[in-house]
């Protein structure tokens, strides 16, 4: 019997009737019955890790990443992470549980691509050690993160579908990218954000969430669990527990936020969107690198926690899913511990999966080691292994871990998928200021300047407009425009009609020095006299730092997607529909409200 039959004979005894894998010719997986006695997946699951061995354990815990397209392609980078050069040599090397895929780690260069290269890691997984496919994920979030851009179908994501309040839409959204995801090999998206952000200045979220109505999240972070789950199949899963709605610091650096909600306030404002997520069956729930005093007063990353991972997570809320970190390499997590210590401290702490460790020679050693020592003890080590491993079995990931590369073409971004997205994009542009009576603009021909930030979105931008006869220059001014680039934009502004400045983060002066020259730029423009629309292409507070601007509308996004529908709301094909899915507050006064929740103009 081959290790695939021999670990399905222990893992699976049946899918649904005692069925058993086999590898056939071409590599695909095939089900052929074999009568064993009924069994229930979790007995399958336990079966299953009590025939592996300590380090084959260990290696379920790890969600990896190698840098490079394809499998078998030699990078300098993988060799100084792990000691080997190729993706197929890290999985030989670790057997991990999972993998994940990064668009700017070299991994994505097209949906097709990525089947095949999903395909060549599986082969490698399943040909090592106890021959267990691998979960393959990724971070599709759409909007402002996405790791597999066009063709793959996009969207204006998370805060777009709070401004258009549509559960309808959020789940058919999630629905597209789950099976779009699938097609490409990938079983599990590190999606949706169920953070609420009530903190206008926190630079890692923002419209990555939905609102900062706590409502609002549950609802939607629900609709996508249906659209992964229910719709496309796959693994979905909420981020990040307990909340990491209300920061001024980013965890990806080196600084651990904390989060001073009190007891009442978490209950009130963060977990809502959690507990209505595992209410409605949420497979996986992210950890947060974020310290909440008032649920652990140890000063401990929630990720290293027990009491909030296990005494809140899996008892208080009732969650039994798989509980992964944030990424481990990731500055917030490594502060109080080194890197070893974390790795074991977040086992101890009641998380399953390890995700992207800095360190994975010593991690894995670490881990090894601890329950060896019996720090770690083995029932602890199996019951993250049998979640993992049952949550593989529920997922098809055991029994169908190939996809044909062939069929990528009709799945992802087909006509249909793209006019869905564009239409559900259409009702999230918010107006949130038009004193002038500027908008919309109508048909007459007129020079445009689009500036601001974005290479790519400017040009997008001024395409769109130029197929409605306007006469558009572009004049891309960055993220920290210098003194030269305004002035010159200013110029440019005095020679055109009408002016369309993008701002992203525009309030975020942390990004520019401190010199908020984003500001400086919009100010600038408006201090012409001439027709200026302000756009806000991410988060939807820039307004509170140039209020005079009599104009002034949010995307939420800066995809194509998004700048098709601004352009439409500019020159009234549509009407505005979207309705502010956050307060604006004053600049400088955070309880003071600019424009409320709610807030959209229109005709």
């Amino acid at each position: 019997m081959s290790a695939v039959r021999r670990f399905a004979a222990a893992t699976l005894a049946a899918v649904t009737s005692a069925a058993l894998l086999t590898t056939g010719a071409a590599g695909a997986v095939t089900a052929q019955p074999e009568a064993q006695p009924p069994q229930t997946p979790e007995h399958r699951a336990m079966s299953a890790v009590k025939a592996m061995s300590l380090e084959e354990k260990v290696g379920q815990l790890f969600v990896l990443f190698a840098y490079g397209p394809k499998a078998d392609a030699p990078d300098a980078r993988n060799t100084a992470l792990y000691g080997v050069a190729t993706p197929a040599e890290v999985i030989s090397k670790y057997k991990p549980g999972g993998w994940i895929y990064f668009s700017a780690r070299g991994n994505v260069e097209n949906p097709t691509q990525l089947a095949t290269y999903s395909n060549a890691l599986q082969r490698q997984a399943t040909s090592t050690g106890l021959r267990v496919p691998m979960t393959i994920a990724t971070d599709q979030e759409q909007g402002v993160v996405v790791r597999v851009g066009p063709p793959a179908t996009q969207f204006g994501g998370n805060m777009a579908h709070g401004a258009a309040r549509s559960v309808a839409d959020a789940r058919t959204a999630a629905g597209i990218t789950g099976r779009e995801l699938k097609a490409m090999g990938i079983r599990q998206n590190y999606a949706p954000v169920a953070d609420v952000n009530v903190n206008a200045l926190n630079p890692v979220i923002g419209v990555r969430s939905f609102s900062s109505n706590p409502q609002l999240v549950s609802d939607l972070t629900v609709a996508q669990v249906q659209g992964y789950e229910k719709d496309a199949k796959i693994i979905s899963t909420a981020k990040h527990f307990p909340g990491h709605g209300d920061t001024v610091d980013d965890s990806h650096n080196a600084a651990l936020p904390t989060i001073n909600h009190t007891r009442a306030e978490w209950n009130a404002i963060d977990a809502p969107p959690f507990k209505a997520a595992i209410k409605a069956g949420i497979d996986s729930i992210m950890t947060a690198h974020i310290a909440v005093p008032s649920l652990d007063p140890s000063g401990d990353p929630a990720t290293l926690s027990k009491p909030i991972m296990t005494d809140i997570l899996r008892g208080e809320l009732g969650f039994r899913g798989v509980i992964c970190t944030d990424a481990l390499e990731m500055g917030a997590v490594r502060l109080k511990y080194g890197d070893a210590e974390v790795a074991v401290r977040a086992i101890e702490a009641g998380v399953d999966q390890l995700l992207l460790p800095p360190a994975p020679d010593v991690q894995f050693k670490a881990v090894v080691d601890a329950v060896k020592s019996g720090r770690i003890s083995e029932r602890r080590l199996n019951e993250s292994v049998a979640r993992i491993l049952l949550l593989k079995l529920t997922r098809g990931v055991l029994t169908s871990p190939y996809v044909d590369p062939a069929a990528v073409a009709t799945t992802v971004g087909t006509p249909a998928s793209l006019a869905t997205a564009q239409a559900i994009v259409d009702k999230s542009t918010t107006l949130v200021k038009n004193d002038a009576g500027t908008l919309p603009l109508g048909n007459t021909p007129r020079s445009i300047l689009v500036t601001g930030w974005g290479a790519t979105t400017t040009q997008t931008l001024a395409a769109n407009l130029t197929k409605r006869g306007a006469t558009a220059t572009v004049r891309e001014t960055g993220a920290a425009p210098t003194d030269v680039a305004i002035d010159d934009a200013v110029a440019k502004a005095k020679l055109n009609d009408v002016t369309v400045v993008l701002t992203q983060k525009a309030w975020d002066t942390k990004v520019t020095d401190k010199l908020a020259k984003q500001q400086k730029l919009v100010k600038a423009l408006l201090a012409t006299g001439k027709t200026v629309i302000v756009v806000a292409v991410r988060d939807p507070y820039d307004i509170a730092y140039f209020d005079a601007a009599p104009t002034y509308v949010a995307t939420y996004s800066y995809t194509g997607v998004s700048m098709e529908s601004l352009a439409k709301v500019l020159y009234g094909e549509i009407k505005p529909a979207g309705k502010l899915p956050v307060d604006i507050p004053v600049a400088g006064q955070p309880t003071t409200v600019l424009y409320p929740f709610g807030h959209g103009l229109s005709w």
